[in-house]
């Protein structure tokens, strides 16, 4: 769903719009989440005192609220704490686009930019249940049958929420798009697609006997995609999305 659209949209700004191709973005809550809840990873950019920097975390929506955490010690949780600006992105790549000249080279691709004000989590009951959720969300009623976390734990580790102001996703997923004289060329092309496949599980060596893996794991099994068992991990742990 394009700008104008009736459905649950963010808000265009200039921080969002998608100012080169326009038909390639959207803003509406079903495309952005979409491409969000078929990753773990994300990149946070913000600045520090004039320096920028990006750190790769893994992260997880909640509605409009997207959540990530990290030692307590890091420089990004450390400055975050006071409602730092922030950008959170995420990009699938899907495939490399051999055209019949170089400018129409490309890639089939599916990112997404949110833009918000970040703060640390220093409510308990939040955090408890952000420290649920950083498994759970990935793998369904899995924290319930692992040994406690123990204070020392639970100290080392924080979380940083930010509700989403403001975000645009951007898609290509046209293929070879040569200009139409070229088609006349005796030029090869071709799409090559781009997945992540899961392979084959490895149990690890000192599970003790009788140790099984649990049904709950099904979604990984090996030549799924790993954005459809992250989709479908997703909405096993809210299924009213």
């Amino acid at each position: 769903m394009t700008e104008g659209a009736s459905t649950p949209s963010y808000p265009l700004s200039s921080r969002n719009r998608v100012k080169r191709r326009h038909d390639r973005g959207f803003y509406d809550h079903a495309t952005v989440h979409k491409i969000l809840d078929a990753s773990m990873m994300c990149h946070v950019s913000y600045v520090i005192d004039g320096q920028p920097y990006c750190t790769p975390t893994f992260f997880w929506r909640e509605g409009t609220r997207l959540y990530w955490h990290g030692s307590s010690a890091s420089r990004m949780l450390e400055n975050q704490s006071e409602g730092q600006r922030v950008c959170l992105t995420v990009a699938h790549l899907d495939s490399l686009v051999l055209a019949r000249c170089g400018f129409n080279h490309s890639a089939d691709y599916r990112a997404v930019m949110a833009f918000g004000s970040a703060y640390l989590v220093t409510d308990p009951a939040e955090k408890e249940r952000a420290i649920v959720a950083m498994v759970d969300r990935f793998f369904p009623e899995r924290t319930a049958s692992l040994r406690a976390s123990n204070k020392q734990e639970i100290k080392a580790t924080s979380f940083i929420a930010m509700e989403i102001e403001e975000a645009s996703a951007k898609v290509r997923a046209k293929g070879v798009a040569d200009d139409d004289e070229d088609y006349e060329l005796p030029i090869y092309a071709e799409r090559i697609p781009v997945r992540t496949v899961l392979g084959a599980p490895e149990p690890c060596p000192r599970l003790l006997d009788g140790v099984r893996r649990p049904t709950t794991l099904d979604g990984y099994s090996e030549g799924r995609l790993l954005e459809d068992a992250l989709r479908d991990a997703y909405f096993a742990q809210y299924p009213a999305e």
